[in-house]
């Protein structure tokens, strides 16, 4: 009886440890998506034009 409780057990702890283990990767996923989006967002924000003449400028040039 004692053996049969002990192995219930570790089943559950080991499912527990893989839901854990699934929603930690899940989160890593996320955190990876959002760090990319956020370097575009910079990469673009360092590619634009400092004021307005700088923007008709490259509007004139064709250069968007």
């Amino acid at each position: 009886m004692l053996a049969a409780v002990t192995i219930t057990l570790f089943l559950l702890n080991l499912r527990r440890a893989g839901e854990r283990a699934g929603r930690l990767a899940e989160r890593l996923s996320t955190s990876e998506k959002t760090h990319e989006i956020q370097r575009q967002m910079l990469d673009a924000a360092s590619r634009r034009p400092a004021d307005r003449d700088a923007l008709a400028d490259r509007l004139r040039d064709g250069r968007f």
